[in-house]
């Protein structure tokens, strides 16, 4: 049975910087029962408290806070840099460990954006960019998706099932 890597705050856990969540969404518990969800909050797992102050990467793009060259930083000045890279890395474990070849996670995140995120300025502009957990699985091989995409993450689970 294949395991799916899903961000925990679309699982309906409190873990959002606001202390809020998501979800739940009906395919997620259907995971859950199946026992194919490993559940983690890269923010929450590399340190930060909940609730914490929102936080951006300048240009939105997380392969690039792994590779050195971005901070990420909360809206009241504080880096969170070194937080968000351990929780990617937690995540990158699980991923080895449980043979993990797909992830869902919260679209926009500074954490788990896959496709979009915000620019830095935290004025509510979105750029093409991923977050740094994101960037890290799609480095591995993991195939990225948001709760936006959920008919695609079940299809292609459907045909890792077949495989």
């Amino acid at each position: 049975m294949h395991k799916i890597l899903v961000s925990r705050c679309l699982l309906g856990h409190r873990v959002r910087y606001d202390g809020g969540a998501h979800g739940p969404y009906d395919v997620l518990a259907r995971w859950q029962a199946e026992g194919r969800v490993v559940a983690l909050c890269p923010e929450v797992a590399g340190g930060l408290p909940t609730p914490r102050p929102a936080a951006e990467i300048p240009s939105g793009q997380g392969g690039q806070v792994l590779d050195g060259l971005l901070p990420v930083i909360s809206v009241d000045g504080q880096d969170f840099t070194a937080q968000f890279v351990s929780g990617a890395e937690q995540a990158l474990a699980l991923v080895k460990q449980h043979g993990i070849r797909m992830a869902l996670l919260k679209a926009r995140s500074p954490s788990c954006g896959n496709i979009e995120n915000y620019d830095g300025s935290f004025s509510g502009t979105k750029v093409a960019g991923e977050g740094v957990t994101a960037a890290q699985l799609r480095r591995a091989g993991v195939t990225v998706f948001n709760e936006e995409q959920l008919g695609a993450a079940m299809q292609m689970l459907a045909e890792l099932e077949l495989n």
